[in-house]
């Protein structure tokens, strides 16, 4: 069964207040404290500084906002596809969450590129002199890191078979045992 339009419905509030706090931290650091200053909120552990970035994680791929962009398009189509196919059942409530916050990281961050030109990024961990990110960062590396901890150790390869592409008359398009072995044995 594909999602119900009740968890649709629930992952279009996820990703809306995802979105909405990733630019509402964003514009009150872009009006509240200058571009290259700071605040402690611990001293010599994490501060609040305001940086615009033009690249990636790391300041990585300058100016590539064509890119970004593209890859961004790419991504939200996927997630899109996956957050519609995604059973109806309970097991799969935590990867509802987790696309619906990369989701949300990922139009967090465009939203500033496209406005912009560049992401305002303001959360630097200075104890490890870590990269400074933001709220859509927040969402996305966590959200991923539980989407890989759900793939490698709480889903079998069956429970992700909704992901199949479809044939025109609704039929998964997966090979049989018997095509598979024959082909296998083609190849000998």
């Amino acid at each position: 069964m594909k999602n119900s339009k009740k968890w649709l419905l629930i992952d279009l509030i996820v990703i809306m207040a995802g979105i909405f706090m990733d630019q509402y931290t964003k514009i009150l650091i872009r009006q509240k404290l200058p571009l290259h200053h700071y605040i402690d909120v611990i001293k010599d552990v994490i501060q609040i500084y305001h940086v615009e970035n033009g690249g990636s994680a790391f300041g990585m791929m300058q100016n590539q906002q064509t890119f970004f962009m593209i890859i961004t398009v790419v991504v939200l189509i996927a997630l899109s596809y996956a957050l519609i196919k995604l059973p109806d059942e309970k097991k799969y409530t935590a990867l509802n969450i987790i696309f619906s916050l990369i989701f949300s990281g990922a139009v967090g961050n465009a939203i500033d590129r496209v406005q912009k030109g560049t992401v305002t990024d303001f959360i630097y961990l200075k104890i490890i002199n870590f990269a400074v990110f933001n709220v859509a960062d927040i969402f996305i590396t966590c959200a991923t890191i539980a989407l890989l901890i759900m793939f490698l150790f709480v889903y079998k390869e069956e429970d992700l078979e909704f992901l199949k592409r479809e044939d025109g008359k609704g039929k998964k398009t997966k090979k049989t045992d018997s095509v598979a072995k024959e082909e296998g044995n083609s190849k000998s």
